[in-house]
């Protein structure tokens, strides 16, 4: 009982599965990476004259920005400061809020600053002594 079909696979594939694996195609190898001649790239580091510069427009968008609010909001507001009364703009007398709040946080800042400082110039003159458990003073070897 031979039949002609009985070349085919279990599932009635033309080719039965042969035991040794089929080679695998290789990828073909990426093109080797070129390095750039950097006389043709752009600078892009950052310069001080560059910094300034971003910091004079920058500036200049907020003069014109503070401008605007101060020019839209001329109702007069009555101001007591220290005891010193007086009558302003209201965009006034919010930017001068603002800047006196400002010099508050840069005066904290300052204060901050040289504290850091003087404990990072400051010499040991002696190590400091810690406290044992069993109440004996001995010199802190890791300080």
């Amino acid at each position: 009982m031979s039949d002609p079909d009985s070349s085919q696979g279990p599932l009635g594939d033309a080719n039965p599965p042969s035991s040794t694996p089929e080679p695998v195609a290789e990828e073909p190898a990426a093109a080797p990476v070129l390095a750039r001649d950097p006389s043709q790239a752009p600078p892009l580091t950052p310069t001080r004259a560059s910094g300034f510069w971003a910091a004079v427009v920058i500036g200049l968008l907020v003069l014109v920005l503070l401008s605007v609010f101060i020019l839209e909001n001329q109702q007069r507001a009555s101001v007591s400061f220290f005891g010193v009364h007086g009558h302003l703009p209201e965009g006034v007398a919010l930017l001068l809020a603002a800047v006196i709040g400002g010099l508050f946080v840069v005066i904290a800042a300052v204060a901050r600053m040289l504290e850091l400082r003087s404990h990072a110039v400051r010499p040991q003159t002696r190590p400091r002594r810690m406290v044992t458990r069993k109440g004996r003073a001995r010199a802190n070897a890791d300080r």
